[in-house]
């Protein structure tokens, strides 16, 4: 009687086993499904600060290159030409020699002779004196060389011709051409969803700098220095630019909360600066449209796109339209 007692205990033993393993198991699969589910959201947080900071296959430090060389060099040059001719040269720097049987060089693709005219002045992280191999003076001077050459005009005619010169061929042109399109389609959309006030001025000079490193202090009115930019020093930067040069704004966010028109939020549109208060009027941001803000958030991030969504409940904020 007792070797089935045995075996009934040993049965129980091994089920006890058995079953705290399918405990083991369940509790590792929800241990699991949360970090998966955490992990698309990080998944969701990288798509959207790759839609904020990256556009399709650009590395981020290109990207942020042809978004500040174009206001910079070539006011009116879109930064998606920029980009389509480092995608077409060496796809942003990814050949492996960035030589070609030509003889040009570094990821802009230029003769060095051609570079020369172009070179100066030294853009923001450029090297010094300035070489083609530099990504950071090779996207000037491209700017440039196409600024020159009709790029300036702001006119598809003037576009083609500044193309052109750039690689005299219409195959070319039109491959650049039908890049930026691509690029030019691909702007960065916050969440999701677009930015609705993209085609606003103040906006759109924003918009130019997203990926833009964060620099506390940094940034000026025409972007030619500081090589980064606080958020303060990109609401100076996108509303001069974005006015025409017309508005010039307090360089510190407590000041910029005092200039402009008061605006309800239920009036609140594109352009117009949200300043939060948080144990101080410490911050400040341009409303993008769709409770989106383009914003330079703090030490360690890049310009962004963000949703606004929890700033109203957590924050006093006053919003001011300069333009």
């Amino acid at each position: 009687m007792k070797k089935p007692a045995i075996a009934t205990g040993v049965g129980l033993i091994t089920a006890a086993i058995a079953l705290i393993g399918v405990l083991v198991l369940f509790i590792a699969a929800v241990a699991n499904g949360a970090a998966g589910h955490q992990e698309e959201q990080g998944a969701a947080g990288a798509q959207l600060s790759a839609r904020g900071g990256q556009v399709g296959d650009i590395p981020p430090d290109m990207l942020a290159l042809y978004r500040q060389a174009a206001p910079a060099a070539c006011r009116g040059l879109d930064w998606s030409v920029l980009a389509a001719i480092g995608k077409v040269e060496t796809d942003h720097a990814r050949h492996p020699t960035m030589r070609s049987d030509a003889g040009a060089v570094g990821p802009m693709q230029f003769l060095p002779s051609t570079f020369t005219g172009y070179a100066y002045p030294v853009p923001p992280g450029g090297a010094n004196p300035p070489t083609p191999w530099d990504p950071a003076d090779a996207v000037y001077a491209a700017a440039r060389m196409l600024c020159a050459n009709g790029a300036k005009t702001g006119t598809s005619d003037g576009l083609y011709k500044a193309i052109y010169s750039y690689n005299h061929a219409d195959w070319y042109v039109n491959k650049v051409l039908a890049q930026a399109k691509s690029y030019a389609s691909a702007q960065p959309s916050g969440l999701g969803g677009d930015v609705g006030g993209a085609s606003n001025p103040i906006v759109k000079a924003a918009l130019t700098q997203l990926g833009a490193p964060y620099v506390w202090g940094g940034g000026t009115i025409n972007g030619s220095t500081g090589g980064g930019f606080d958020c303060s020093g990109l609401t100076s930067y996108a509303v001069y630019q974005g006015t025409g040069h017309r508005v010039v704004l307090p360089r510190t966010s407590q000041e910029q909360r005092h200039v402009g028109t008061p605006v309800a939020r239920s009036e609140m549109q594109p352009g117009d600066l949200i300043v939060f208060n948080k144990d101080g009027w410490g911050h400040v941001g341009i409303y993008a449209g769709g409770n989106r803000m383009v914003d330079a958030p703090r030490p360690g991030k890049s310009v962004e796109v963000i949703s606004l969504a929890g700033y109203w409940e957590n924050y006093a904020w006053d919003i001011r339209r300069v333009a």
